[in-house]
């Protein structure tokens, strides 16, 4: 304690650095909130506390998290020679952070979940769209913080390793949705999104914790590759072999540990025709607890 107060005595400085960072991320995470009413034409206070949309609720909570999980990229790392340098870098990444989860929920939307309307179902007070909708959000953001941890320096460089960082995220996010979509059309008359449309939570669950569970693996090869500028081609192609490599790895693991945690019962069954929340939630934390050991192991 003593030593603490001690740093924080001999460095003034560091407290206006923090006091900058937690000034910009109160506004960028309040900013979430009031882009995604302009962007969808939304009364937000309307639909929060007027209306008591839960599904809106839910939408907006998953770009606020999102928004926070990629703000700690941005503050990660040495702090700027200047105030106005840090203010620079801090309010840049936010911004292009803010951007990019706008345009990962847009991709999502269009080439992902792409048989229905979204916007208008998380009107509707669509529980398991809205959850979705949270899920894709916060995937992305956790892979767009890795790469943010992961490169070094702001500059053009910088911008192009984020961007494409931010496509690898969005291809791998497609993969998951398409191997979760084709399994349960293969069973089903009923189409997985036609599913979700009619509400099935259980089923928003459980492929929630596939999309999060798979960020947070993919995010594994920041440790296996390093960042240089001049072979930043080379490096994003290592990075995106690596993540499928850990999206293929985490998809075995789990199906074993299901099969043994939730030995006796049938979980199809029990998540896609009887809508079980429970069954799915233990199996949205096996897919995060495995993750988040394969990134602890891989680190």
């Amino acid at each position: 304690m003593n030593e603490t107060l001690s740093i924080i005595e001999f460095n003034p400085e560091l407290l206006v650095f923090l006091l900058i960072d937690i000034t910009i991320a109160i506004l960028l995470l309040s900013t979430m909130r009031y882009v995604m009413g302009l962007t969808g034409k939304v009364d937000t206070t309307d639909e929060l506390a007027k209306k008591d949309n839960f599904a809106y609720g839910i939408s907006v909570a998953g770009s606020v998290m999102a928004m926070g999980i990629v703000l700690t990229g941005a503050i990660t790392g040495e702090l700027a020679e200047t105030y106005l340098s840090e203010i620079i870098g801090m309010a840049g990444y936010g911004l292009v952070g803010l951007c990019l989860i706008k345009a990962g929920r847009w991709v999502h939307d269009k080439f992902s979940l792409n048989q229905f309307n979204k916007h208008q179902l998380v009107l509707e007070r669509n529980i398991a769209v809205a959850l979705t909708d949270a899920a894709s959000a916060i995937a992305t953001a956790i892979i767009v913080r890795a790469v943010l941890i992961w490169v070094d320096g702001f500059d053009i460089s910088t911008f192009v390793a984020i961007l494409v960082g931010w496509l690898i995220s969005q291809v791998i996010l497609l993969l998951v949705t398409r191997i979760r979509e084709r399994r349960f059309n293969r069973n089903h008359s009923m189409s997985f999104q036609q599913s979700l449309v009619q509400g099935n939570v259980a089923i928003a669950v459980r492929y929630s914790g596939h999309l999060i569970g798979t960020a947070i693996a993919v995010t594994a090869a920041s440790h296996f590759v390093y960042y240089e500028p001049d072979m930043l081609i080379a490096g994003l192609g290592a990075w995106f072999a690596i993540s499928l490599a850990m999206m293929v790895l985490l998809k075995v693991l789990s199906h074993l540990a299901k099969r043994i945690v939730l030995m006796g019962i049938n979980r199809d069954q029990e998540i896609e025709d009887q809508h079980n929340v429970g069954v799915a939630a233990i199996e949205f934390a096996i897919n995060l607890g495995l993750a988040l050991v394969l990134s602890a192991l891989m680190a």
